[in-house]
């Protein structure tokens, strides 16, 4: 009976909030606020290839080349991976429905290339483990609020610094087939996603899903190295699912 009551109360608790217009926080009528992030992203590739990518591959650094390291490659694709990330929002309100928002986060995120060689044997995988500072400035135009609801647009510029260790991915020692792929350690994306404001007491929830690409290739090329050798370009691609609270 207690916890009927309690499950009553706060459905007809929910009505009455859903029918009135709550304050938010007052947050919509400041010009500069604050709040924080939680995020979950799925990332991936997308491998641009050199003409002859498929070749064998033979150890450059010896003269002469001697005997190929493998006999050619059948295939290179993305893997997608989930990562998550935590950051903090700075909102500067433009207009009544235009906003200027910084969002730092700190991101954790693994990316995968799968490699399969002409060689029998199992699948390769190069996994980058990166942990990232993304800086994106998105510029947010809104709608006309409707009680406890407003539906927006952003879009903008991500910054990206990779401060993983390069001593965790170093190549010092390593022969041919146990080198690592190497990233750039910055880089820079466009963006562009949906949302939406939740006005509730005293805050605002924001849900929101944001496509974005990097302008360039992410990763460091090197001829040397029988992974990165046959790629042209790699670009990076996330989706993100954020939920903000101001």
């Amino acid at each position: 009976m207690r916890k009927t009551l309690i499950l009553l109360i706060a459905f007809f608790g929910a009505i009455t909030s859903a029918k009135a217009q709550n304050w938010g926080g007052g947050v919509d009528e400041k010009d500069i606020h604050f709040g924080f992030t939680f995020q979950v992203l799925s990332s991936e590739y997308k491998v641009l290839k050199k003409p002859d990518w498929r070749d064998p591959y033979y150890d450059l650094t010896l003269n002469p080349p001697g005997e190929p390291i493998h006999d050619g490659i059948r295939s290179i694709y993305s893997q997608g991976k989930v990562g998550y990330g935590l950051g903090f929002v700075v909102n500067k309100r433009v207009t009544s429905h235009t906003d200027l928002r910084l969002t730092p986060t700190l991101v954790f995120n693994d990316r995968i290339l799968n490699y399969q060689f002409l060689d029998p044997g199992p699948i390769k995988q190069q996994v980058l483990q990166t942990t990232l500072i993304d800086l994106p400035l998105g510029f947010k135009l809104k709608s006309d609020r409707r009680k406890n609801f407003r539906a927006y647009m952003i879009g903008g510029l991500k910054y990206s610094m990779d401060i993983t260790s390069a001593k965790k991915r170093s190549n010092e020692g390593k022969t041919a087939m146990e080198m690592l792929l190497q990233n750039k350690k910055n880089f820079l994306s466009d963006e562009a996603g949906l949302g939406m404001d939740l006005y509730f007491e005293y805050f605002k929830m924001s849900p929101e899903i944001k496509y974005s690409s990097s302008f360039n290739s992410i990763l460091e090329h090197d001829n040397n190295n029988p992974y990165s050798n046959p790629l042209n370009k790699v670009m990076l691609r996330h989706v993100t699912f954020s939920l903000f609270f101001e």
